[in-house]
């Protein structure tokens, strides 16, 4: 049989399997949530989410300055999400106005709230300044202008963000690699387009520039692009004071923290990060005689990620003999298109049985019509049966946010759990909610 301590390597805290051998997220049966909400359903453990929030914020509290941790909403957002996380006193990072939409509509506090993308509308960016939300990242000159524009025209002022690319890699896959030279993110500093950017904003009355904001990338296990990263900008801080008399009041770091997917990850505990960061900022602040800077991370994989579990109802099964068992289950690359866009990769149990004996590999099929809809190539399991159900771990970040209708296959339910309770946070679609978008040709006369 598969002991607890092997099941453990596999499962994230607050999981357990009862009595009747089901798994258990923080006090709730999966087999009970299946039976309630049906499948594919994508299950949050609130009290995880709150732990690592707690956790970064500890692990910063010895910083000789302020220090805020922004939630990176693309992870994953939803209204019932953004509810709790204004109960936590986290920042919020948004990309879209849809994320600001949803934030404001959850009643998250405005100044609370900063505004990330490449590509931001001229509706975004009023939207944003209208509302007077805390701080805009400024991702290139067209935006420059656009923010200009608009704070004359609704007679305010805005903080903001200078979104550089330090030329600094992470060790990760190169889709979700933005700290390199060659970026659709930010002003190029190799280049001097970041000093050219702080001199036009230093002539604008009404753009507050307070910092400077740098992410290198997303799930990395080493400190020393953070280290990189810190001593480059802070050393430039330094000459664009002498130059222009910029003061770098905030320095944001971005998030990319690393979280474990299977068991060959191995993410460094929060602190470390921390540690590493803390010190590079006091180091390089102290040599090249600049005030501490406040300093904000934006994790969103680190504080969803492992809290996330998605359950499956296996259905068909194929053997190709000395090749291969596929074993299909009613999701996939719809509700999560990581292993097909990253080559991601996950780990998982039968949710039903999970302290069986594992007897068999097999891999895990969704059920879009595409090759490449492979959601686990190798796992070893009990011999799978139809209508067992199968729990894939850590997909909470970048799961739901990404799903598509591809096939139209509706979007999954999400379901909350803490202390025993549930909660529907996102119902799942239906055939009929297609039908909200759609136009019969028979309006067209």
């Amino acid at each position: 049989m598969m002991n607890k301590q092997t099941y453990n390597k596999r499962m994230m805290s607050n999981m357990g399997v009862n009595s009747q051998n089901h798994l258990v997220i923080d006090g709730v049966d999966t087999v009970d949530i299946v039976n309630k909400y049906g499948t594919p359903v994508n299950v949050y453990d609130i009290s995880l989410i709150k732990q690592k929030i707690s956790a970064f914020k500890e692990a910063f509290k010895t910083y000789e300055n302020k220090t805020q941790v922004a939630y990176a909403s693309k992870a994953f957002s939803s209204l019932a999400l953004y509810e709790i996380l204004a109960k936590e006193d986290v920042s919020l990072d948004v990309v879209s106005g849809g994320e600001l939409f949803l934030a404001l509509k959850a009643g998250f506090p405005k100044e609370r709230i900063h505004f990330h993308g490449n590509n931001k509308s001229h509706e975004e960016l009023e939207a944003a300044i209208s509302e007077q939300i805390g701080c805009i990242v400024i991702d290139n000159f067209y935006e420059i202008g656009m923010i200009e524009e608009l704070t004359k025209k609704l007679d305010t002022t805005v903080d903001v963000l200078i979104r550089v690319t330090p030329g600094v890699e992470a060790h990760t896959h190169e889709y979700i690699t933005t700290g390199q030279a060659d970026s659709k993110f930010g002003f190029d500093l190799a280049s001097g387009q970041v000093e050219a950017a702080i001199k036009e904003i230093k002539s604008i009355d009404r753009i507050n520039m307070i910092g400077l904001h740098a992410h290198i990338g997303s799930q990395i296990f080493e400190v020393d692009g953070y280290q990189a990263v810190i001593e480059k900008l802070i050393g430039k801080a330094k000459e664009w004071k002498e130059a222009y008399d910029f003061k770098l009041e905030v320095l944001n770091v971005g998030g990319g923290f690393g979280i474990r997917y299977t068991d060959e990850d191995a993410p460094l505990p929060l602190d470390e990060y921390a540690k590493a960061i803390m010190s590079a900022v006091r180091n390089h602040a102290d040599v090249n005689d600049l005030v501490l800077p406040e300093i904000w991370i934006e994790p969103g994989r680190s504080i969803v990620g492992e809290a996330g579990t998605s359950l499956y109802t296996i259905g068909t099964q194929k053997t190709i003999p000395s090749i291969r068992k596929y074993v299909s289950v009613d999701g996939g690359m719809a509700d999560n298109i990581r292993p097909a866009l990253y080559q991601a990769e996950y780990t998982g149990v039968l949710a039903n049985r999970v302290n069986e004996e594992e007897e068999e590999k097999v891999s895990i099929a969704g059920k879009a019509c595409e090759s490449g809809d492979m959601l686990i190539w190798d796992i070893t399991l009990p011999q799978p049966d139809q209508n067992d159900i199968l729990a894939v771990f850590s997909t909470g970040a970048y799961g739901y946010s990404m799903a598509s209708n591809y096939n139209r296959l509706p979007r999954p339910a999400v379901v909350f759990v803490e202390n025993g309770k549930d909660f529907l946070a996102i119902r799942r679609e239906t055939v009929q909610d297609f039908l909200k978008l759609e136009n019969s040709m028979e309006n067209w006369n």
